[in-house]
């Protein structure tokens, strides 16, 4: 009975016990992996040249690092695994307590040499230390890389776009005849676990990762795997922080037609504004590459805007210099008005003088020209003047009353006359109101139209 249970274990166990092949290093013993053995690590593992190493690539994005725009540079941090099969490795896990996949440094082993085209640097993260064979045979390099890989920006509808950049795996030296590359994952298995492994995404929003494997048509060419990622920019900030300010500024020139053109605040005013929008500018311009065969739609938006309030400044100016061409006008008539009234002036106190004296005067005047009249004039003048005096008083009361009104009644005319001169408009002034209406009505229009096109575009 002991026997018989000694030779099933025996058969269980290949013929070993498994206490005595229970280490890793007894499965490479056996296989006879060592440094010094060149046999795997010089050469492409197989045993006739003719058959082609099939190699499976498995990429997954794990986040999106950055975007630089400017220099056109997408860098992404994925993961990588590479799958293929070595000729000269296998064994039985029967005999090895199990053990069905062991893990070596990477520098044991051959590895295929498969590169990035649009890779500008070198890769920033550490490469994997070790590799993983299991007992059929089957080689898996797993890594983690920081990409700096080039991109061409369609930056057209900035900050509306949405991204495509490739990443192109190929070998450097083995064409299709020695290596074949294979996708593990086809897109939407890729865009899936790329989705659930994501961590961040910049200011980007990651859509979907599509995977084309192009084969060679000939044996002398290479295969290649492109993974194609396209992701969407989130544009609330840019809106926010930029989009919005221009056009509160375009509100506030166009809030400016309520300003007067009579004083200089207008202008000034305006070109404020149009300073504040170049520097809007010079920020812009720090964002977009130079390197655009197109204008982005956000170039023409503010190239747009700040034409407009550009004619506006340069309507503002005409429409002063017509204005300051009557003002000069009315100056003229207005001085010649006043030195007018104040002749009347003039003229209206001589013509009510001190008639007491007057009539002293008068009777001065009478005497010299006949002496006994004049005797008897002054002897009669006291009587005359007790008789007459209450009634002088009352036409000197009278006539002093009258000059009044008149001073009053001229002063009213000449200050209506200045008033009515003064809102009285020149020539210039009808021409230059209504050119301001009839502009004010083609800048609202224009501005209406241009945004129209401008976000149809974007949408």
């Amino acid at each position: 009975m002991m026997l018989i249970g000694f030779l099933f274990l025996l058969f269980l166990t290949g013929g070993v016990f498994p206490e005595h092949n229970c280490s890793y290093q007894k499965v490479l013993n056996h296989l006879k992996l060592t440094r010094n053995n060149e046999l795997y690590s010089m050469t492409r593992p197989v045993k006739n040249y003719q058959h082609p190493t099939h190699v499976s690539l498995e990429v997954l994005l794990y986040a999106i690092l950055d975007v630089v725009e400017k220099d056109q540079k997408f860098i992404p941090y994925v993961w990588t695994s590479m799958r293929w099969h070595n000729e000269y490795i296998s064994w039985d896990p029967h005999q090895f307590c199990g053990i069905d996949n062991v893990s070596l440094p990477m520098e044991i082993l051959w590895k295929p040499d498969l590169t990035i085209e649009e890779m500008t640097e070198k890769d920033r993260a550490p490469p994997s230390p070790y590799l993983t064979i299991n007992d059929k045979g089957e080689v898996e390099v797993q890594n983690h890389q920081v990409l700096v890989s080039s991109c061409r920006m369609h930056i057209y509808k900035f900050p509306f776009d949405i991204q495509k950049c490739n990443l192109t795996f190929k070998s450097v030296i083995y064409t299709a005849k020695e290596l074949r590359l294979l996708a593990s994952d086809n897109s939407s298995e890729a865009t899936e676990w790329s989705r659930e492994v994501m961590r961040t995404q910049y200011e980007w929003l990651f859509l979907n990762m599509a995977v084309t494997t192009n084969n060679a048509t000939d044996l002398v060419s290479q295969d290649q795997i492109i993974y194609t990622i396209t992701m969407k920019r989130r544009s609330i900030l840019y809106i926010v922080n930029f989009l919005l300010p221009v056009m509160f500024f375009l509100c506030l020139d166009l809030a400016s037609f309520l300003i007067s053109d009579s004083g200089g605040e207008k202008l000034s005013f305006q070109v404020t504004v149009l300073l504040a929008v170049t520097v809007l500018q010079l920020i812009l311009n720090e964002i977009l590459p130079a390197s655009s065969n197109r204008i982005p739609l956000i170039a023409l938006y503010c190239i747009g805007i700040f034409a407009l309030m550009l004619l506006s400044l340069l309507e503002t100016i005409l429409v002063m210099y017509l204005m300051e061409k009557d003002l000069l006008s009315q100056e003229k008539e207005a001085e010649r008005d006043q030195s007018w009234g104040e002749e009347c002036n003039k003229k209206g106190k001589r013509s009510f003088p001190n008639h007491h004296g007057d009539v002293q005067q008068w009777t001065q005047c009478a005497c010299s020209y006949d002496v006994s009249s004049c005797e008897t004039s002054s002897e009669l003048l006291p009587v005359a003047k007790e008789g007459n005096s209450s009634k002088l008083m009352e036409d000197f009361q009278a006539l002093e009353k009258l000059s009044d009104e008149l001073r009053e009644m001229e002063k009213t005319l000449s200050q209506l006359l200045q008033k009515m001169t003064k809102e009285k408009d020149g020539y210039w002034t009808r021409v230059a109101k209504r050119l301001n209406k009839m502009f004010f009505i083609f800048y609202v229009t224009a501005v209406g139209l241009f945004l129209t096109i401008v976000f149809v575009k974007w949408s």
